[in-house]
């Protein structure tokens, strides 16, 4: 997984490497985005996102969420771009109705990964004071902890699944008591792995916290402008429960080999 400013550092070639070789050792694969894929680079100014959008299709990713940056060039801009994304963005709690982004995105996807279903939803980040009133337009911001636990409760009750992930562009956890993963996860149900973003905050390992049913949460983020790149292993049990959870944050340009 990926988060906050998608070029960089790290590189898109070195990074599609290290993908291609995940994916060549692993069968059953989940590549993510936690937002701010947009970002002020020479490459963004010019292109607009395109350049991103099309060589994240390239990657195959499987899906991201929307974070502050992406509506740097306004609801028009994201629009505009949106054809050259070969993959959903989920958001949960932004409402589109009455904007040029009305029916764009999808609030979750469910993935079915060796007879693992998992579960993925998204949730960003209020935009009022972050982001300039003309960029995001009549987008309304919605409550995060009442979207979330509405979608969580769906995919682990109705659908099923047995890992419910969420893409957040929250912020890990700030000095205030701004809304945060870490504020986020012990005010939600039925939620497993958070994927953050937005607060580039360099993670060796997940930290966790306890949910509203004092079960475990696991959020993990691993910085920004594709400097590392996440991997997670979850391994199950044959009933379906969650057995042994690896995790590693991984420096892409010491893993170019494939690139």
């Amino acid at each position: 997984f990926t988060s906050g400013r998608n070029k960089g550092l790290g590189g898109m070639a070195q990074r599609a490497g290290l993908i291609n070789s995940i994916r060549a050792q692993e069968e059953h694969v989940l590549l993510l985005d936690a937002g701010d894929i947009f970002q002020g680079t020479p490459y963004f100014n010019f292109y607009g996102g395109e350049l991103e959008f099309k060589l994240m299709s390239e990657m195959k990713y499987d899906a991201a969420t929307l974070g502050n940056h992406d509506f740097d060039n306004g609801l028009e801009g994201l629009a505009k771009q949106l054809p050259h994304a070969n993959f959903p963005f989920l958001i949960a709690n932004y409402d589109f109705t009455d904007t040029i982004l009305k029916d764009k995105f999808k609030p979750f996807k469910v993935f079915n990964k060796g007879g693992i279903k998992i579960g993925v939803f998204g949730i960003g980040i209020e935009l009022d004071g972050l982001v300039p009133k003309n960029l995001y337009g009549n987008t309304i911001y919605q409550d995060p902890i009442e979207k979330a636990n509405h979608y969580a409760s769906l995919l682990k009750k109705k659908e099923k699944c047995d890992l419910v992930i969420c893409l957040s562009h929250l912020g890990l956890k700030y000095k205030t008591n701004e809304m945060s993963d870490m504020i986020f996860a012990s005010q939600t149900h039925d939620i497993d792995l958070i994927i953050g973003g937005h607060t580039h905050t360099f993670l060796k390992k997940p930290v966790s916290t306890l949910n509203l049913d004092k079960k475990e949460v696991l959020i993990n983020q691993v910085g920004w402008a594709g400097i590392n790149l996440g991997k997670m292993d979850f391994h199950f049990s044959r009933n379906g429960g969650v057995k042994k959870v690896l995790s590693s944050s991984i420096f892409v340009k010491n893993n170019t080999k494939n690139a």
